[in-house]
């Protein structure tokens, strides 16, 4: 028996990270968080980073007050990807 294997590509669809304007020198992870209006109330974002955690320059954190700076890549399991930016 003849068995012909054929590979199938892999497309992996890389997305960029949406910049998020900051006016201040950092934002507590927390408030940036809530910034996004991706989740209902403070009770909510402490519980997602308890339990989800998020990964800050491919750091995992689970800190409300870990402060992000410009620059700073920030990455919320199945919401996305996010870039922290200063306001010039």
């Amino acid at each position: 028996m003849n068995v012909t294997i054929i590979e199938k590509s892999l497309v992996i669809k890389v997305q960029e990270p949406e910049k998020i304007i900051i006016e201040t020198e950092y934002i507590p992870l927390g408030q940036f968080i809530k910034l996004l209006n991706i989740m209902d109330s403070g009770g909510m974002i402490k519980a997602f980073l308890k339990d989800e955690g998020a990964l800050v320059n491919g750091e995992h954190e689970h800190r409300r007050g870990r402060k992000l700076y410009p620059n700073d890549v920030v990455e919320l399991e199945g919401i996305g990807a996010y870039i922290v930016a200063k306001d010039h």
